[in-house]
C-alpha cells in the first residue's frame, strides 16, 4: 500500500513541476512576443521621426528627401532644365546632371555636404551666396568632356546649425534655374533597354532604375573620416564615398556610361589601366573634399559602347578597388 501511495506522488510531483514548466514557457513566449511587437514599433517609430526630425531642414531648403543608411538625410536636385550632350548622347538628369545635399547630425551640429551641377554663368554667383551663408566649397571641376552647354561641378562642406545652412544652400540654388519640384516617376526596369540582371552578374553587385539609367552606389570598405574644425565624424557611403557606375541606354544593348571612383592614391593608376584597357575614357581626377582621412581621389569616366562590355571594364576597375563585396 505505501509503494502504491509512493508511486501517486511521484507521479503528482511529476505532473505538477511539468504544468509549471508549461506555464513558464509560455509566459516566456508571451513576453517575446510582446518584447518583438515593442521593439518593431520602436523601430517603426524611431524611422518616422527620423523623417519627422529633419523637417525644419526641408522647409528650409524647399525640398523634401530621404533616409540613407547611416542616418544620412539627402536632397537630390536633378537639373531636367539643362539639356546637355556628350559626344552625341544627350544626358538624363540621372546620369550626370544630379545636384544632391546631404545631411548627418554629428552630435550637436549637423555636417553637409553635397554636390551642385551648375552651368557656367551659375558658378559665380552660387560660390558667392554659399560663403556668404557660411557653406565652403571644396572642389570645382567638370566631370564629363566635350558637353554641351559646358557644365562645372561644386561640391560643398558646412557644419553648424542645420537649417541654417539649408537656408543658405537654398539661396544658392534660387540663382538658378535648378528645379525644386518632385522629378517624374522612374521607369519601370522591363522598359530600360539593357540586361540589368546580366550587368548585376558581370559586376557583382545590384543596380536600380532611376530616371531611366541603371545607377550603382558600391561602398568601400574602409572607413573615411571627415575632420573638420576639431570634429571627426566617419563618413557615410550616402554623403558621396560610394562608386557611383551609371547606364543610360542608347539603343540596341549599348549604353552610355559615367561616374565616379573614388579611390586611394594606390588604386588609381591601376584603375586607370583597368578602364583604358577595356575602351573607357577616363574623363577627370580631383578630390571632392579637403579634410578626409585617408586622402581620397575621384575618378570620373566615360564610354558609349555595348552595356555589357562595359560592365565587364567596369568591374574590371572595381576590382583593384577595396569595396564592399
Amino acid at each position: 500500500m505505501r509503494g502504491h501511495e509512493s508511486f501517486n506522488a511521484i507521479v503528482t510531483f511529476v505532473i505538477i513541476h511539468t504544468v509549471k514548466r508549461i506555464l513558464l514557457l509560455a509566459v516566456v513566449l508571451s513576453c517575446a512576443s510582446v518584447i518583438c511587437i515593442r521593439t518593431d514599433a520602436i523601430s517603426k517609430t524611431t524611422s518616422q521621426d527620423s523623417v519627422a526630425d529633419w523637417k525644419p531642414v526641408e522647409m528650409a531648403l524647399g525640398k523634401a528627401g530621404s533616409i540613407q543608411p547611416g542616418d544620412v538625410y539627402k536632397v537630390s536636385f536633378p537639373r531636367s532644365d539643362l539639356k546637355v550632350t556628350a559626344a552625341g548622347v544627350e544626358l538624363k538628369p540621372a546620369l550626370a546632371l544630379g545636384s544632391w545635399v546631404a545631411f548627418k547630425r554629428n552630435g550637436e551640429l549637423t555636417v553637409v555636404m553635397g554636390d551642385l551641377v551648375l552651368t557656367e554663368s551659375e558658378v559665380t554667383p552660387v560660390l558667392s551666396k554659399l560663403e556668404a551663408g557660411g557653406v565652403e566649397p571644396t572642389a570645382l571641376h567638370n566631370h564629363v568632356l566635350n558637353e554641351s552647354p559646358r557644365v562645372m561641378y561644386m561640391h560643398i562642406h558646412a557644419m553648424g546649425d542645420g537649417v541654417k545652412i539649408a537656408k543658405a544652400i537654398h539661396d544658392a540654388l534660387a540663382l538658378t534655374k535648378t528645379p525644386f519640384a518632385a522629378p517624374a516617376a522612374n521607369a519601370p526596369i522591363a522598359e530600360i533597354g539593357i540586361d540589368t540582371k546580366q550587368i548585376d552578374q558581370i559586376m557583382g553587385q545590384n543596380g536600380k532604375v532611376n530616371g531611366g539609367v541603371y545607377q550603382y552606389a558600391i561602398a568601400r570598405a574602409d572607413e573615411i573620416v571627415d575632420t573638420m574644425e576639431g570634429h571627426k565624424m566617419v563618413i557615410p557611403p550616402a554623403m558621396g564615398l560610394a562608386q557611383a557606375i551609371n547606364f543610360q541606354p542608347t539603343g540596341s544593348g549599348k549604353a552610355a556610361i559615367t561616374g565616379d571612383f573614388v579611390l586611394l592614391a594606390s588604386e588609381v593608376n591601376p584603375v586607370i589601366r583597368a578602364l583604358r584597357e577595356n575602351g573607357i575614357e577616363v574623363t577627370a581626377l580631383h578630390s571632392h573634399m579637403l579634410t578626409e582621412s585617408p586622402r581620397l581621389f575621384f575618378m570620373h569616366f566615360w564610354a558609349n559602347d555595348d552595356a555589357l562590355k562595359l560592365a565587364r571594364g567596369l568591374r574590371a576597375g572595381l576590382d583593384k578597388v577595396n569595396v564592399r563585396r
